[in-house]
């Protein structure tokens, strides 16, 4: 089969594209009689259905980072990297359960105005200023590069000549319905761009499943991982026991039982919980019930997503490996090896070229571009809703306009997508890019999460406590970093003074010692009393209806089921 586009390709592709920005376009018009205002360009109104608030949550959530990192780490580690779309399925019921109807009764546009209304404007703004900077240097950069790394494996010949191009075409499509239209227009293309990504991501992976023996089969493909690479299918992992293909032993990433009881805990309750880019879709909903139902068909959702993102790689692996039985690809070998060292993330964008017959390779490459550029049309809408309404409004200008809000969530987003597309270049080649930004995201996610829980929670945390967790959080973090990363050199003797174990454990520990700070310093600055800004909450603030309560406990059984079966 051609690994390059032809007209077909193209034409699908140009389709496909047309579709999002007319519908992106259409949306964002001004009704009769309305000119947008600011609840309508960063909360869409507050009009969206519980399936478009479902739909718009996974398409802001998958992008190149699952697409291309996920697969990657697939390839590396197996289905045990899973757990992180698993997990998410289940902390998205508790998000929906225990923290919607505190923050929409709230009827806030951010979640650093949460902070303001809980803690103090001092902290909301440093989280504000925080979670730009996050949006603008790691996931806008990332999904960028990412995706244009992706392109130019697709289109070009992977030599890094369609880069530029690549990251220049992303960032004008996301920005050219995104910026106009706001939220309106991010969560309705969503609901198009999630079910291409779905169809184009199960498309990938049943036709290389069908290629990966030489009798063929999509069956026969699945047993033939179960019996020459066991060990991938592994959910838990022992030390030692799954050593990568760059001789890393995967337990650093996904050590054991830590999966289900420890760190990815932190991550997954701050991605879902507490991400502007992620939540302010339920923000969005027409009412509590229609959020909460949107997350938990989010959870389905979520339940299949490493069927379209990680099997790729786990059947990409194979096909590297070569195993007796195999169909044997001449460039199976050379299309990971640069140099002596294994590229884990060309997974996805090689099974594309290889297999993916002219016609759908424009579909499945529409796919991916609906993956990468929803979440891009997220994170600059995010962006431009806490510049706007958490620095702009409170600082610059009190008395901003609606107009004057619009037209600053535009031009943010603008600057923002700017700044991300001229850093996106010299990211340079990441091993693992799913694993890198996990980590990295870490060292700040175990701090706000402790600082939420607690405000969330428990009526003693105090401002005092919540800013000293806030900027102690950090170097408890950092600290944990120094041994592995072989900052001080072994024969120093401050060496002794670090230890080196999973950044997972990182995390659950620096959320436990976060928690402790702020506990013990509320208490004594507050002399055990509770805060006056402390929420008060009852068993009727979680009440949930019977659609929510079924839908959740059909998530949790599939989720041990999955766990018991793949253990």
């Amino acid at each position: 089969m051609s690994n390059h586009f032809l007209l077909p390709d193209y034409l699908v592709f140009i389709a496909y594209a047309i579709v999002i920005l007319g519908v992106g376009l259409w949306v964002s018009r001004d009704k009769k009689g309305h000119k947008k205002n600011s609840e309508d360009y960063f909360l869409a109104g507050k009009s969206l259905p519980w399936w478009a608030i479902g739909a718009s949550l996974i398409a802001a959530n998958i992008s190149a980072e699952q697409f291309i990192g996920m697969s990657g780490s697939g390839f590396a580690i197996g289905l045990a990297i899973a757990s992180y779309e698993w997990i998410s399925a289940l902390s998205i019921i508790i998000v929906g359960k225990f923290f919607l109807p505190i923050f929409i009764k709230q009827k806030i546009f951010t979640i650093p105005e949460f902070v303001e209304k809980r803690y103090s404007t001092t902290l909301k703004s440093i989280l504000a200023v925080f979670w730009i900077a996050l949006f603008v240097f790691v996931n806008l950069t990332s999904v960028l590069y990412l995706g244009a790394k992706a392109l130019d494996t697709i289109i070009g010949t992977g030599d890094s000549s369609l880069m530029i191009a690549s990251i220049v075409g992303l960032a004008l499509f996301a920005a050219s319905y995104s910026l106009w239209g706001g939220l309106s227009a991010v969560a309705w293309t969503d609901v198009i761009q999630v079910v291409l990504l779905i169809i184009g991501g199960f498309i990938t992976t049943f036709i290389a499943l069908d290629h990966l023996t030489p009798d063929g089969g999509v069956i026969d493909g699945i047993k033939h991982i179960y019996h020459t690479v066991p060990g991938k299918l592994s959910m838990i992992i022992d030390k030692g026991e799954i050593i990568t293909p760059n001789g890393k032993d995967a337990w650093q990433d996904l050590p054991g039982l830590a999966v289900l009881t420890g760190g990815l805990w932190v991550a997954a309750l701050y991605y879902w919980g507490f991400n502007q880019y992620i939540i302010q879709r339920t923000f969005a909903a027409k009412s509590l019930k229609e959020a909460q139902h949107g997350v938990v068909f989010a959870g389905f959702l979520k339940l299949i997503t490493p069927l379209i993102v990680v099997i790729p790689g786990i059947i990409a692996y194979v096909l590297y490996l070569q195993p007796e039985g195999t169909t044997i690809f001449s460039d199976a070998k050379t299309a990971f090896e640069v140099n002596g060292i294994v590229q884990n993330d060309n997974a996805y964008p090689w099974l594309i070229s290889k297999f993916i017959p002219t016609g759908l390779k424009g579909l499945v490459l529409a796919a991916l571009a609906a993956a990468i550029v929803s979440s891009l049309a997220s994170m600059l809408n995010s962006t431009a809703t806490i510049f706007t309404m958490d620095i702009y409004v409170p600082y610059i200008n009190k008395k901003a306009t609606e107009r004057q809000k619009v037209k600053t969530g535009r031009l943010t987003a603008a600057a923002a997508l700017l700044i991300a597309g001229g850093i996106a270049p010299l990211l340079g080649s990441i091993p693992q890019a799913f694993q890198f930004i996990q980590e990295y995201t870490g060292i700040v996610s175990p701090g706000i999460l402790a600082i939420f829980l607690l405000g969330l929670f428990w009526k003693k945390a105090n401002n005092k406590g919540a800013l000293w967790g806030a900027f102690l959080s950090i170097p408890v973090a950092m600290y944990f970093k120094v041994a592995p990363k072989g900052w001080i050199p072994q024969d120093n003797p401050l060496g002794n003074l670090f230890v080196d174990i999973p950044w997972m454990h990182q995390m659950g520990i620096t959320f436990l010692v976060t928690a402790a700070i702020i506990i013990v310093i509320s208490l004594i600055t507050g002399k055990g009393n509770d805060d006056k800004k402390g929420i008060e909450i009852s068993r009727k603030t979680f009440h949930t209806d019977p659609v929510f309560n079924i839908a959740a406990f059909a998530i949790i059984l599939i989720c041990v089921a999955l766990y018991a079966f793949f253990w």
